[in-house]
């Protein structure tokens, strides 16, 4: 792995991913929206930055050329499918042969094999019909970027974040196939170790068309059971 892009730069996992990559010696490109490209301003010196809508195949087949690895933030933004958009340019555009590692909430189910509390599936419910009411956010949108994503030959993975919260790197989140599973619930992860574990996947092949869901290694649940990974 010699120079990945990050997609969804800007953001604060998108920061933490240009960051972490930097250290382990990548050549970094990365995209974000024109408007949010002065948070990139702290790194501009050290990344090629492209400004653009992520959803845009030019933007997106400039900025992966020559990469090995495409890191992409799978933010559901308004309702011009940007979620679905911007997971098929990567798909369409990436070498075969790249890495592709993309995030997303808990609430993505590849198998219909997660367990969600009642609570949880009422929360999405609300948040999904609110949002998207609002024009802000559409989640089904974005359920059907990772359709395309599991249905795709690439060498993809796809990161299911928990709850995340700021602070101090606690080290590499532990994970499982299924939420539902007791390792998980805590429900908590620092920003920065779902950026790392991110990073992390390019070179774990073991990862390979995996949806592994994370939470923090220090969480109650992940050291009352004791397992980095499980099945």
């Amino acid at each position: 792995m010699k120079k990945v892009c990050i997609i969804g730069a800007s953001g604060k996992l998108g920061r933490y991913m240009v960051a972490q990559a930097l250290e382990r010696g990548y050549a970094v490109t990365a995209v974000c929206r024109p408007e949010s490209m002065e948070k990139l301003a702290d790194s501009k010196d050290t990344i090629h930055i492209i400004g653009g809508r992520t959803n845009d195949r030019d933007i997106i087949r400039r900025a992966v050329a020559g990469c090995d690895g495409v890191l992409c933030v799978l933010v559901p933004w308004g309702r011009d499918t940007y979620s679905s958009g911007t997971a098929q340019a990567v798909l369409d555009n990436a070498d075969p042969n790249d890495r592709l590692v993309f995030s997303s909430g808990w609430h993505i189910s590849r198998d219909g094999r997660d367990i969600y509390s009642k609570k949880f599936l009422r929360m999405l419910r609300f948040v999904s019909w609110i949002t998207r009411l609002l024009g802000l956010i559409d989640i089904r949108d974005q359920e059907e970027a990772c359709r395309r994503i599991f249905a795709s030959d690439s060498l993809w993975t796809l990161v299911r974040g928990s709850d995340l919260e700021e602070g101090e790197s606690e080290g590499l989140p532990v994970w499982s196939r299924h939420v539902g599973d007791p390792i998980l619930q805590s429900n908590i992860t620092r920003r920065i170790d779902f950026a790392l574990f991110m990073v992390d996947a390019l070179t774990r092949p073991e990862l390979i068309h995996e949806a592994p869901a994370i939470v923090s290694r220090l969480s109650p649940s992940a050291l009352a059971h004791g397992r980095e990974e499980t099945a």
